[in-house]
């Protein structure tokens, strides 16, 4: 046996034997660049004292990952099909854990967002890889169980990241949530050439050179447009930012719907199994990511916890993500996928529903259901919508399904976190001006200075409780960081409402995209070559969609050309 894998799968006869390995060594790669975002919420307050970062500096230290990552992955996963797909991983993993050690050592604002927008250069090339490789590697009959590990593996790394970061802070500096990464992305690069086969696009066309660069550009543009605009003002930089989207996106769907070999076929989106659940992707992650980005801060600040702590008790979120995983295993095949989705986000927004229930009084154990629920509901949706998107690519386009399903992950967490990130500050400002104006009544009255440094954020209004506190004060001090604590948590309940609408509306028009007919069991589409229906009409667009939802469907020794198309 050779050491290094070197037979592409698609020359393997039988299913490779060390596929389950190959998997774990996927999910690694997906783990750290999942956690490099986590763990960074984590990380950010030490850094900000370190590295004396202004407001703006710190949004970009954390969005600078976020702009390359998404921009890249649909470009980056195409290139990734044509050359080769464990190329990609390696060579991302190498770029990640080069930038990572870069972004541990510089000592300047600049130095750490360059680093980071590297590392999401990085993640853009391995995302859509992990995909793609799983798909080819696995037999269909297993593709939607290997898909739930991978969709639980990047629930485990929200509720890991943290962690790891909180516990790493205890003793060492904040540059040690960049270098945890580089053993792992090490382990990842010796267990790809041993493990993992090698594999791309049986028929190699030219690529969609400008297909690809206006993906890049408009992409890009909406991404720094969603960062810029909710944080920094609607000023010239973001309505330039959203024109350049909105061209750019005009210009790609006219370019792709011309092209003879598109990067993307947007006639994709015509299919309901894959527009809804690619809308499903996006909703999700807008209302998790943006839950996440409020939760952990009601930990720290409100609650009280460390930063390891904190970590700690994200973590019942990622053991229920597994329990939802193993749930749509075996509710899928019995319900289909259209209601094990709508489930699965009608569970979510419960969660998102019970975290508006939050007040100044609430306890960890008033947010740990909420947690759970949440764990389970990403679960119950994230595998079937995952496998979904995947289904509905050819073999040698994997890794532009890949790229789908992951630039869906971005935006909708990075409108997450822009917009209800913008309704929490908002909120949280506007109740302790009113707190303030209430104190004002009694006699207590703080420096306008102050007050509107302490509504910037409830970080710094507790900094600015202390203050008070000595120079007023202990008493003072006190009832000032209750009223900003007691203002941060209705701003978490206001919050809450906003998401659990939005969730709840998302879930009607997924339930109503999703196709009834097809699920886990249904026939491919070469297996459905005649696309007829089970009552013999032709329906070119249900065999489509019930291709799109086939993810664990055992390969057939027989071809449709070889025998008529079953009904389903």
């Amino acid at each position: 046996m050779k050491l290094v894998m070197s037979k592409p799968v698609e020359e393997m006869g039988p299913p490779y034997g060390r596929r389950w390995w190959a998997l774990g060594v996927l999910c690694l790669s997906l783990l750290i660049i999942v956690m490099a975002n986590t763990s960074l919420t984590v990380a950010a307050p030490a850094m900000t004292m370190d590295l004396n970062l202004s407001s703006a500096d710190l949004q970009w230290v954390i969005d600078g990952y976020t702009v390359p990552y998404a921009a890249l992955m649909l470009l980056l996963g195409a290139i990734g099909d044509k050359y080769s797909r464990r190329g990609a991983l390696l060579l991302g993993l190498v770029v990640f854990g080069l930038s990572s050690v870069a972004g541990a050592l510089v000592d300047s604002s600049t130095g750490v967002i360059a680093a980071r927008a590297v590392m999401g250069v990085g993640a853009a090339m391995i995302m859509p890889a992990t995909l793609s490789l799983l798909v080819a590697t696995f037999p269909r009959a297993e593709r939607a169980k290997a898909i739930t590990i991978w969709t639980a593996t990047a629930g485990l790394a929200i509720a890991v990241g943290p962690l790891v970061a909180g516990a790493l802070l205890e003793d060492h500096s904040w540059s040690s949530t960049f270098l945890i990464n580089v053993p792992i992305a090490a382990l990842g690069i010796v267990g790809a050439l041993l493990l993992v086969p090698p594999s791309k696009a049986a028929h190699s066309e030219r690529l969609d050179h400008v297909g690809g660069l206006l993906s890049v550009i408009w992409v890009g543009a909406l991404i720094y447009m969603i960062i810029e605009g909710p944080h920094f003002g609607w000023g010239a930089a973001a309505i330039t930012a959203a024109v350049i989207a909105g061209v750019g996106l005009i210009c790609f769907v006219l370019w792709e719907l011309r092209h003879p070999r598109p990067v993307l076929d947007v006639r994709r989106f015509a299919q309901r199994a894959f527009a809804g659940s690619t809308l499903a992707v996006a909703l999700f992650f807008l209302a998790v990511f943006g839950a996440f980005y409020y939760l952990t801060q009601h930990l720290q600040f409100v609650l009280g916890y460390s930063p390891l702590d904190t970590g700690v008790r994200m973590l019942p979120l990622a053991g229920a993500v597994f329990v939802g995983g193993a749930l749509t295993a075996w509710l899928t095949p019995k319900l289909g996928m259209k209601v094990t989705v709508a489930m699965g986000m009608t569970i979510g927004t419960v969660a998102l529903v019970l975290l508006t229930l939050i007040d100044v009084d609430s306890t960890y154990s008033d947010v740990v259901l909420p947690l759970v629920i949440l764990g389970l509901a990403i679960g119950l949706s994230l595998s079937p919508c995952t496998n979904a998107i995947m289904g509905s690519f050819p073999e040698d386009q994997l890794g532009v399904g890949g790229a789908v399903n992951s630039t869906s992950i971005e935006l909708g967490g990075s409108l997450g976190i822009a917009a209800l990130g913008t309704v929490l500050a908002n909120s949280y400002s506007s109740e302790l001006g009113d707190a303030a104006a209430k104190a004002a009544a009694k006699g207590v009255r703080l420096p306008a200075d102050a007050l509107g440094t302490a509504q910037d954020s409830v970080g710094a209004g507790l900094a600015v409780a202390r203050k008070v506190g000595e120079q007023a004060g202990a008493q003072q001090g006190l009832a000032f960081a209750d009223a900003v604590r007691g203002a941060f948590s209705e701003a978490v309940a206001h919050t809450s409402v906003i998401g659990a609408v939005v969730l709840g509306v998302g879930t009607v028009l997924v339930a109503v995209l999703l196709p009834m007919r097809g699920g886990a069991n249904a026939p491919t589409a070469d297996e459905r070559a005649d696309g007829s229906a089970a009552d013999g009409t032709a329906t070119d667009e249900a065999a489509t969609d019930e291709a799109a939802v086939a993810g664990s469907v055992p390969d057939q020794a027989t071809t449709a050309s070889e025998q008529p198309a079953e009904a389903v």
